[in-house]
């Protein structure tokens, strides 16, 4: 029983990680903005921040509860 939870719970840790890191803007787009000449006001800027640093908390978040139900499914197999 408590194997069958851990899958469930290891599986939609693994979906949500997938999502929060493709939700991330990547590193090189701050470059193609300068050259565009994006949006360079700075509630623009601060909000870009703001959500890029909420999502990379979250998947630090993710990622170790996705390393704990890993571990947890190799002693419990």
């Amino acid at each position: 029983m408590w194997l069958t939870i851990v899958r469930i719970i290891h599986l939609i840790l693994s979906l949500i990680l997938i999502v929060v890191v493709l939700l991330q803007s990547g590193k090189a787009q701050g470059l193609s903005g300068a050259i565009a000449g994006g949006s360079e006001t700075f509630f623009g800027k601060n909000k870009g921040r703001t959500i890029d640093a909420i999502l990379e908390k979250w998947t630090s978040v993710v990622a170790i509860a996705f390393l704990v139900t890993s571990v947890a499914l190799f002693f419990l197999s």
